[in-house]
């Protein structure tokens, strides 16, 4: 027998024990309040000597972090009674209200308004009393105050437009094509039809115009188009800028000039390029 309960005990012992639960407030636990005078034990790191205000430790700069704890905040959190969010009125009594019940709203007492005079009714009471005179009239309206009650003035207020039985609302349904039309190319034999009425009203139009015959030219018509020529006169030059003639001529006669410049004109290809050695093309 104690053998089998010590190997009890080590099944036990062996077994994975299941994960402890934890609440949201272990997990995210609230926000530390401020210490207070109260809070304060021998040994601690706040603990100090002489006069220890409140106030005192809701200074960070005096407060200082307790071993193994999280720094105190110098901001005090409301009472146990605070509710964070939002909070709504009209749902006071909560789920059960929210699901058993409509949040109907309640309808506003509409404020009492001045009736509209009956004038009619009070004139014609006065023509009939024998009261002519505006001083009669208005002590007579005065004596006889006469309304118009709220149907009657809403009524007459607020009649509904006489709009004919069969107005259609809204924009007019384009008519359907007739789909015989189409397999049968109606509309392209009435385009081409509308085209060659009016290559002929066209044609017919050009033969009724009359054709006028050649324009003579006449002497004032002429005159209308002559132009009187102008003349260009030579630019004035300056005598010291005139083109003045050679003094020295090196070739003894003209011949000889011109074959010097057929010479210079084929060696010219040759005097060419960076070094004057002539410009050739290599392939």
């Amino acid at each position: 027998m104690p053998e089998a309960r010590s190997s009890s005990q080590d099944l036990m012992r062996w077994k994975k024990k299941p994960p402890v639960r934890r609440t949201v407030s272990q997990i995210c636990p609230p926000p530390r309040r401020p210490l207070t005078v109260a809070d304060i034990r021998p040994g601690m790191e706040n603990d100090r000597l002489g006069v220890v205000r409140d106030s005192m430790f809701q200074n960070p700069l005096i407060v200082k972090a307790e071993l193994g704890k999280p720094r105190e905040r110098s901001s005090s959190l409301p009472g146990i009674d605070f509710n964070y969010g939002l909070y709504i009125r009209g749902l006071d009594g909560g789920v059960p209200e929210a699901i058993g019940h409509w949040n109907v709203f309640k309808q506003q007492p509409t404020c009492p308004h001045e009736l509209t005079r009956n004038y009619i009714v009070m004139n014609r009471g006065a023509v009939k009393a024998g009261l002519v005179t505006a001083r009669e009239n208005f002590n007579y309206h005065q004596l006889k105050d006469i309304r118009i009650s709220d149907q009657d003035d809403r009524r007459l207020k607020r009649e509904p437009p006489s709009l004919p039985p069969n107005m259609t609302f809204g924009i007019r349904a384009r008519p359907s094509t007739p789909f015989f039309d189409l397999l049968q190319h109606r509309y392209q034999q009435l385009w081409v039809q509308e085209q060659k009425a009016t290559q002929k009203a066209i044609k017919l139009e050009k033969k009724h115009k009359v054709t006028l015959g050649p324009l003579y030219e006449t002497r004032s018509s002429q005159l209308r188009k002559y132009k009187p020529p102008v003349r260009l006169d030579a630019l004035w030059h300056m005598p010291h800028f005139q083109k003045v003639g050679p003094h020295l001529d090196t070739f003894p006669t003209e011949a000889d000039r011109q074959r010097a410049f057929k010479a210079h004109r084929e060696e010219c290809a040759v005097r060419q390029g960076t070094l004057r050695m002539g410009n050739y093309t290599h392939p």
